[in-house]
């Protein structure tokens, strides 16, 4: 499939979109065009010039949104370091005014000791002006210009990977944050299902976004799209075309624990009114630029709603879900030489698998595991499949129940969303992923997290407030 997450049509489109704009813009200020997509130091004085003209919003509306077309086409003609240096002089020359910023504060607290209301009211929001840096007044600037908001979650996403080298890109990208957290709120969000018949455009989009189970081809995607699945996506109304983040359901009978039997483009069709139960087996954020803001919690419940009053007949609402985590935690452990890892049955069993034939096996140790798992394809050896099989499941479980971030929540990210919203811990599947992706994030397993509606509250409230994990006896007898 097109990987449309490449900005280059995105791009294109804005640069269409905004030239005439642009050009008016140009012929209003007077102002030459950049001259080297490196943003050079005699370009910066120019720069500096056009952004404060954007501050001082002289000409009315039209001419502000005119002077955004100008900077935008700026911008999206740079380099990388260009942009770069764009946002450094964003972030440096127009950042709160720290001592206007004390100044205010000095008079909130004058106010506030007086107890004068009208006194207290002006002093407040002196001081609520003088703390926001101008630099995110002039970003909201660009939401007036057709696709602004996507223009600017993309440039959130370019801050937050820029960030790991400069702090001041950080405090940009936190400014996007604040205004996404209210632009973005889920009131604003309109809820769609996605079939065959939706634009080509968008089809395309989902499938290039897709990152738990990429679409092979055109039939799988159209497969993910039949009667007896479901697609839904979050939408907002300024990016109608781009989804926020989307969910795949299979409609089916009893828990799934295997992804690959789901995504079969040559399995029989289900009917959709027999399925006593959802699957939800993949859930992805679209919009890298919109990392912190949570929809997945709320679109799930809102899934969940739909499916139930389309089909009443379903009973059980469940995930298949990855582990991503768990392999690289389990490489980790068995560098530590982790105890449990392996009891001296499974040792044995395991150096056995290993040996060739006619070979006596090797005495294990505990680089046993290590050298059953560092050729992939011990997946296809019965054998060796059946040596790891239990301790294995035994490890992520543990993973998954007892393995913790400093702040007490689940270490595994998949785990942590679907703990916090509520699911439990249901079932363990053994070889449920068999490709390449998923061998080397889970060692092929999958895990189900079961949505009990009648659970949902007192499970969130027991994680978010003990860190404690719902889980199902079958998992935890695996311990």
């Amino acid at each position: 499939m097109t990987d449309v997450r490449t900005p280059q049509r995105f791009v294109a489109r804005l640069k269409q979109a905004w030239r005439g704009l642009s050009t008016g813009a140009m012929a209003a200020v007077g102002a030459p065009r950049i001259a080297s997509p490196d943003l050079v130091d005699a370009d910066l004085p120019q720069l500096r010039a056009r952004l404060l003209d954007c501050l001082v919003g002289r000409g009315g509306e039209a001419s502000a949104r005119a002077r955004a077309a100008e900077l935008g086409q700026t911008y999206l003609g740079l380099s990388v370091a260009g942009r770069k240096r764009f946002m450094q002089l964003l972030a440096s020359d127009f950042d709160i005014d720290r001592a206007a910023a004390a100044d205010a504060a000095a008079h909130a607290l004058k106010a506030w000791q007086s107890g004068e209301a009208k006194s207290v009211r002006k002093a407040e929001a002196a001081l609520r002006a003088a703390l926001e840096p101008p630099r995110a007044r002039l970003l909201a600037q660009f939401t007036a210009m057709g696709e602004g908001v996507k223009f600017l979650v993309d440039r959130r996403a370019e801050l937050a990977e820029w960030a790991k080298e400069d702090p001041a890109f950080a405090a940009l990208a936190s400014d996007l944050h604040e205004l996404f957290a209210a632009w973005f709120d889920l009131g604003f969000l309109e809820l769609r299902r996605i079939t065959w018949e939706s634009p080509a455009a968008l089809l395309e989009r989902l499938a290039a976004y897709e990152a738990v189970h990429a679409v092979r081809d055109w039939a799988d995607l159209k497969n993910r799209l039949d009667s007896d699945r479901r697609y839904f996506a979050f939408f907002h109304p300024r990016m109608p075309l781009e989804p926020l983040i989307f969910v795949e359901v299979a409609l089916v009978k009893g828990l799934a624990g295997n992804v690959h039997d789901l995504l079969d483009d040559k399995a029989p069709l289900g009917d959709p009114k027999a399925a006593d139960t959802a699957i939800f087996y993949s859930i992805t954020n679209a919009q890298r630029g919109l990392a912190g803001i949570s929809f997945g919690g709320f679109l799930i419940k809102r899934v969940v709603e739909t499916l139930k009053a389309e089909f009443p007949n379903l009973k059980t609402f469940a995930t298949l879900s990855p582990i991503p985590g768990f392999r690289s935690w389990l490489e980790a452990r068995i560098a530590e030489g982790m105890p449990r890892l392996l009891l001296a049955e499974e040792r044995k069993a395991l150096a056995a698998a290993l040996a060739g034939p006619g070979e006596k096996p090797a005495s294990a140790n505990k680089g046993t595991l290590k050298r059953a798992l560092a050729d992939a394809s011990w997946i296809d050896k019965p054998a060796l499949r059946a040596a790891l099989q239990a301790p294995l499941s035994r490890a992520c479980a543990q993973y998954l129940l007892e393995a913790k971030r400093s702040d007490g929540n689940a270490l595994d990210p998949v785990a942590h969303f679907h703990l916090s919203n509520g699911a439990r811990v249901e079932r363990l599947n053994w070889c449920a992923d068999r490709s390449a992706k998923g061998l080397k994030q889970s060692a092929g397993l999958m895990v189900n997290y079961l949505y009990r509606l009648s659970d949902i509250e007192a499970n969130h409230e027991a994680y978010a407030s003990e860190g404690t994990v719902a889980v199902a006896s079958g998992v935890r007898g695996l311990l």
